[in-house]
């Protein structure tokens, strides 16, 4: 009976070594698959990290590129609006050369006055349709956004107080912003 029980623990004790023979073997296998599963992803991230460098390389180039084609446009329209506005300014030139020879040969003042008001009122023109507006100052409240304050004298009235009295030097808005203060004198 002693012998039956040995025979019978030496059995089990073969199948838990042939078991755990196995159980190695399916762990060596196991333990294999999961190094080559590991390899395959360490590779399929290393080619998903060359692919994401090289995709920002691609947008870094051509965000440079277009910095530097959005600067050469700007420098072109630059360019290409003060010849626009130097070409509209040159009649004006014309007609001051073509006023001062007129003076020259000419003793009709009047008639001088009438040129230069034309030239005047063209120049004018010409700056108006560019956007160019000058500021209506006198009698107007004083603003700061609008005015600079030269100097302040005693108001003549209770309603000058406040207002712009005299104007020494026009102010002018292009296209809606202040290119130049007025520069005035405001009443207190």
């Amino acid at each position: 009976m002693i012998d039956e029980q040995n025979n019978i623990h030496e059995t089990e004790n073969l199948n838990e070594l042939d078991n755990t023979d196995k159980s190695i073997e399916n762990a060596d296998s196991l333990n294999e698959e999961v190094q080559e599963n590991t390899l395959s992803e360490v590779e399929a991230l290393k080619q998903q990290l060359h692919e994401a460098n090289d995709k920002f390389l691609r947008l870094y180039a051509e965000f440079d590129n277009y910095k530097r084609r959005t600067m050469k446009e700007k420098t072109e329209i630059l360019q290409t609006a003060s010849k626009e506005v130097m070409l509209s300014l040159l009649p004006v030139i014309d007609d001051f050369e073509r006023a001062q020879k007129a003076a020259n040969s000419s003793l009709d003042l009047e008639a001088y006055k009438q040129g230069i008001e034309l030239i005047h009122h063209k120049f004018n023109n010409i700056l108006s349709t560019r956007g160019l507006k000058a500021l209506e100052s006198v009698g107007q409240e004083f603003n700061v956004d609008l005015h600079e304050a030269i100097t302040n004298i005693p108001a003549s009235s209770d309603d000058l107080k406040g207002k712009v009295i005299d104007e020494t030097e026009k102010g002018y808005m292009l296209n809606g912003h202040v290119i130049r203060f007025a520069k005035v004198v405001v009443g207190e």
